[in-house]
């Protein structure tokens, strides 16, 4: 279990991390969600090496929002491990969740291997319609004046100067 801190740190941890990845020890990091160990409130990662790789590329999985929130302490439940198990078994890319590196996609990334620069988690922001919108203001408006009119009609009943 290593901070994330480890997948992107130049000087001597980027020169050991490029060591591993190009003697090709290095099969899979796991972005694990932050307060899920005790005493440890950072988000945490799990880095798999194996000897004799056949491949050379590198399974990245963002598990940093598979969890069951605590009230001290996060929790991985059943089904978010054996989604990461599942995943790490099969080995392909799963959109907004995990991505095979490539060798030469890690070199290009001067061997930083910081999640988000491989999977990418953000939600396209729905396209809003200023046409409506705007449409729907001036229906706001003119409801405004009808009811500030019946408003000052009540008013008048009333007896008060408006």
């Amino acid at each position: 279990m290593y901070c994330h801190g480890v997948l992107f740190r130049g000087a001597a941890e980027g020169a050991i991390r490029q060591t591993i990845i190009e003697k090709n020890y290095l099969d899979t990091v796991i972005g694990l969600p932050a307060n899920l160990f005790y005493g440890v409130s950072i988000p945490t990662t799990i880095l798999v090496f194996k000897k004799n790789r056949k491949t050379k590329d590198i399974l990245l999985i963002d598990a940093s929002n598979e969890f069951e929130k605590g009230k001290n302490q996060n929790k991985l439940t059943d089904k978010n491990i054996n989604k990461i198990i599942a995943t790490y078994k099969n080995r392909v890319d799963v959109d907004k969740y995990a991505h095979v590196a490539a060798l030469e996609e890690i070199k290009e990334n001067e061997f930083h291997l910081n999640i988000p620069r491989y999977v990418d988690t953000s939600e396209e922001e729905q396209a809003i319609d200023l046409d409506e919108v705007n449409k729907q203001l001036e229906q706001d408006k003119q409801e405004i004046a009808e009811l500030e009119a019946k408003i000052n009609e009540q008013l008048r009943i009333l007896g008060i100067n408006v």
